[in-house]
């Protein structure tokens, strides 16, 4: 959210807030799909193609993840950030013990009694919020995968849950999905991260490729960095079209979903791969007209058979 809507949520429910009375189901629900209305990722965060009953149940895994990166970022000082994080955690904990009157967690409640979601995905996330305000650098492409087990892989967990998907191989395959698009969004914002300090890029692999940080200071786009970004898009696409067999294993109402992001991850390193990875000028994203497009055809695949979803990639 932006500085000032963030500050003014702060004031009335952050940890200074005076203390008030418990709001409603009913207002906490609104509270979040307000939140989820007003940010936008590369597709909205909550689409009306979302099944219907489990809209407002998005909205409030999304809120929560919301909050606790707003509270990462607060002040960008740190150990504000980790102090912010720590008393977010003790917000999810006593939600969890039937004790939390932010509005957040007031329909998280719900959410988590309604499809018994345990505490660990909600958790490992604050890792990887942690993990940030201590680490800006990764030595080898492990770490940053290790990394990607918290900051994006239990987010897909969550989606699992409200889908009632609970299968152990699922699990594994929407990690890949979601590792992909971690590490595609990395790629995608190599030049905002270091305007914040941080590069996602292991360094072994700078190393390998003969890019060093001098030239990320000079925002160099040269032939190192186009086979590094080369490579890593390949990295990125690899896993991708692994966690593609999860398609199978979702219910039908969500199908659409899992190619839906799979196939928008494809499409934004198709984006970067058409700019010769001078993702230094600017930064990838699909228009309207693209998204729309992309939308079309997954829904299309979506209703084909599964195996097929490994030979056909829509283009934008």
């Amino acid at each position: 959210m932006s500085d000032r809507l963030f500050q003014a949520d702060m004031q009335l429910y952050g940890p200074q807030a005076p203390p008030s009375k418990r709001p409603s189901l009913r207002t906490a629900r609104r509270y979040c799909r307000r939140l989820a209305a007003r940010h936008y990722e590369n597709f909205p965060v909550v689409s009306r193609l979302f099944p219907s009953p489990l809209r407002q149940h998005l909205c409030n895994i999304y809120a929560y993840c919301r909050w606790a990166d707003d509270l990462a970022d607060e002040g960008g000082d740190s150990q504000r950030g980790l102090a912010l994080l720590d008393w977010w955690e003790k917000q999810l904990r006593d939600c969890y013990s039937g004790r939390t009157i932010h509005p957040v967690f007031i329909a998280l409640e719900e959410t988590i009694r309604q499809f018994a979601i345990p505490i660990d995905p909600f958790v490992d996330l604050l890792v990887a919020f942690r993990q940030d305000q201590r680490q800006t650098r990764y030595e080898t492409f492990d770490q940053l995968l290790d990394y990607c087990r918290y900051s994006a892989n239990p987010v897909g967990r969550l989606v699992l849950h409200l889908a009632g998907c609970r299968d152990a191989k699922a699990a594994r395959l929407s990690d890949s999905i979601c590792t992909g698009l971690q590490l595609v969004n990395f790629l995608q914002d190599v030049a905002l991260d270091w305007d914040r300090g941080r590069i996602y890029l292991p360094r072994t692999h700078l190393q390998g490729f003969g890019y060093d940080e001098t030239m990320f200071a000079h925002r160099l786009c040269n032939d190192a960095f186009r086979r590094l970004m080369d490579a890593e898009a390949d990295e990125a696409e690899g896993f991708l079209r692994r966690g593609l067999p999860l398609v199978a294993l979702v219910p039908n109402s969500v199908k659409f979903h899992v190619v839906l992001f799979v196939h928008g991850g494809l499409a934004i390193l198709e984006k970067i791969r058409r700019i010769n990875y001078d993702v230094w000028s600017q930064r990838p994203v699909l228009s309207k007209l693209e998204k729309l497009r992309l939308i079309v055809r997954c829904w299309w695949q979506s209703r084909r058979p599964a195996l097929r979803e490994e030979q056909h990639e829509p283009t934008v």
